[in-house]
């Protein structure tokens, strides 16, 4: 399998490969929400929501990090690019859809960094998603706290 098949392929495994470790990863993290809330039970209403929201953030971010860090590490395992550095940053900027061009792939794997863009775009609206469902019982909370 060579040029525009091979590219097609390594793109669809690392959509799937990503959508996976998002997955996972938004199950792994309700289940930690739903297990460990009692932790902070003792902090009022308001106060809890926005740390279990905070967490919620942060394990979205080590999400998105984990998933740029794939397609670095596929781009140097290419040989795409050389250093893990200039793969990260371009992953980074390709995942976050960014595009800067001050780091550009070969004609060969182009399609590749297309496809990432298309993949981070659509990964960023399901975060955006999980995170708004998690926003909307803390707007409720806090609604009911500001009338008080």
């Amino acid at each position: 399998m060579h040029g525009l098949a091979l590219t097609l392929v390594l793109a669809t495994i690392m959509m799937t490969w990503t959508v996976a470790i998002h997955f996972f990863g938004i199950v792994f993290l309700l289940r930690l929400l739903s297990k460990h809330s009692h932790r902070v039970a003792h902090l009022s209403e308001v106060f809890r929501q926005i740390l279990l929201l905070l967490f919620a953030v942060l394990g979205i971010v080590a999400l998105h990090t984990a998933e740029i860090w794939s397609y670095a590490l596929v781009y140097l395992q290419l040989g795409a690019i050389s250093d893990f550095e200039p793969a990260l940053y371009f992953s980074t900027v390709s995942f976050t859809t960014i595009g800067y061009g001050d780091i550009v792939l070969g004609p060969q794997w182009r399609i590749l960094s297309a496809i990432e863009g298309a993949n981070g775009l659509i990964l960023f609206g399901w975060s955006t998603a999980f995170l708004i469902s998690m926003m909307g019982k803390l707007r409720t909370l806090e609604h009911d706290w500001l009338e008080k």
